[in-house]
């Protein structure tokens, strides 16, 4: 297949990037590079341009004869988005909007959406099913959903055919440490911990330690970046109903806390890692954890690795590659 992949060049999407290769798929990644590094993907085409600049998109989706559309590109921060939500809702919801235009004009009516488990906000229910209540706490989340229900009225439409695959937390790098996660400023937890226990950080800030969980810190779900571009593999590869789309949570079902996440790194690193508790984080749930039984059900995923193998591998990366693809 023919696969057009914005934000390609970025962490997820160049594990996916490379997955979809392997598998003997034609891709051309457009990326802005703000927030990617054409070095995660060598020996992909990769074409410097904004997706959400539509008669740029409709230029490549014809010059590449795309098939289909994998979309990771936009802004991603809770923080952030708390902070500057205009950003959020440019970037995410009125960029891809532009997108799905072009891909309509076009006729490109595939396509597979990086979303998030923050549409779902603080919830009761764990772990969290696709049918769970949407009460996104933040920017980033409420731009995300904002797209899933475009994607919906497309295919209702128009006769897109599309997922959207909710993320956890993904984490974790090539199982060689030759490529992984770099951003700048970091924002992950696992990285963040690395840069702790390697002398680059006074210590790690501890957003809330009085949370309702086992050791009152965040728990959430992580899920090894490899298997996460497995699924978005066997995704792409179902969209093949035109007027369909489906949402799938992709996650462990798993729950680990800040603290569980730290004594783990400090455990495969050897080393201490020092911490300093404080303020909750605007925006951020206690608990986020996925039930990923549809995807399994009617995809066949299975997540391959733990927590353990997934900070194992992110600490090859970061042995290897102290300044990220700048090293």
């Amino acid at each position: 297949m023919r696969i057009l992949v914005t934000g390609g060049a970025g962490y997820v999407g160049s594990f996916a990037v490379r997955a979809l290769s392997s598998a003997g798929h034609d891709v051309l990644v457009v990326d802005d590079l703000r927030q990617g590094h054409a070095a995660s993907i060598p020996e992909i085409r990769l074409v410097e341009a904004e997706f959400g600049d539509r008669p740029r998109m409709e230029a490549l989706l014809r010059e590449h004869q795309a098939e289909a559309v994998m979309h990771f590109a936009g802004s991603t921060s809770v923080a952030e988005s708390v902070r500057d939500p205009g950003l959020h809702y440019r970037n995410n919801t009125a960029g891809t909007i532009a997108m799905l235009e072009a891909m309509r004009d076009v006729g490109v009516r595939k396509l597979v959406f990086s979303s998030t488990a923050a549409v779902y906000g603080e919830s009761a229910e764990s772990p969290l099913s696709e049918t769970a209540r949407y009460a996104p706490t933040c920017a980033y989340g409420r731009s995300k959903l904002a797209i899933e229900w475009a994607l919906a009225d497309f295919a209702a439409a128009h006769g897109f055919s599309s997922c959207a695959l909710r993320y956890f937390n993904a984490a974790g790098a090539s199982e060689d440490g030759a490529f992984g996660e770099d951003h700048d400023p970091e924002t992950h937890l696992i990285p963040i911990v690395f840069g702790a226990a390697l002398g680059k950080r006074a210590h790690i800030e501890i957003y809330g330690d009085d949370y309702d969980t086992p050791d009152g810190t965040c728990v959430r779900d992580y899920v090894h970046v490899e298997d996460l571009a497995a699924a978005h593999v066997l995704a792409i590869e179902a969209c093949d109903t035109p007027g369909q789309h489906r949402a799938f949570n992709v996650g462990s079902g798993t729950g680990s806390s800040v603290r569980e996440v730290i004594e783990t790194v400090g455990r495969i690193a050897a080393r201490a890692v020092p911490t300093q508790s404080g303020a909750r984080r605007p925006g951020d749930p206690a608990t986020l954890v996925a039930s990923a039984e549809r995807l399994h059900t009617e995809l066949g995923w299975v997540p391959k690795r733990d927590l353990e193998a997934i900070i194992a591998s992110a600490w090859r990366w970061h042995q290897a590659n102290p300044d990220g693809y700048g090293s």
